[in-house]
């Protein structure tokens, strides 16, 4: 048995609404729930993208959910279609987000990285260099 996807994913960051600015104007999420100081969630397509600071998710919480926390740079990856690459490196330029590498993947792939406000590597990619539709 395997499970079909992935439902979220998380990164970590020290100020969650520098953060919560970023991704809403670079990458136009809109905030799904937000806990003050301790965490911010977006909706990403039919999953959740997470953001926890990490000195606040490291302690107990109420409801019982295991602790957790990381410090230093992560990555996530979100998809973009094939013919919005120009719309996308246009975008990144405009909001004046430099854009670290655009990498052609030997598959025919294509992606952009380029950092958050706390170091995180984000990456915006066309999923067939996994093998996706």
């Amino acid at each position: 048995m395997q499970p079909p996807r992935v439902i979220e994913t998380c990164l970590y960051v020290d100020d969650l609404e520098k953060a919560e600015e970023f991704y809403s104007r670079v990458l136009g999420l809109a905030v799904y729930a937000k806990l003050e100081g301790r965490h911010t969630f977006f909706r990403s397509g039919d999953g959740v993208f997470l953001l926890f600071n990490p000195e606040r998710t490291r302690k107990a919480a109420a409801n019982g959910v295991p602790t957790h926390g990381a410090t230093g740079e992560g990555h996530v990856a979100f998809e973009m279609g094939e013919d919005e690459i120009d719309t996308w490196r246009s975008k990144l330029e405009g909001e004046k987000v430099e854009i670290e590498l655009e990498h052609t993947w030997p598959n025919g792939g294509f992606s952009f990285y380029f950092r958050d406000p706390a170091g995180n590597s984000v990456e915006l990619v066309t999923p067939c260099i996994w093998g996706l539709e």
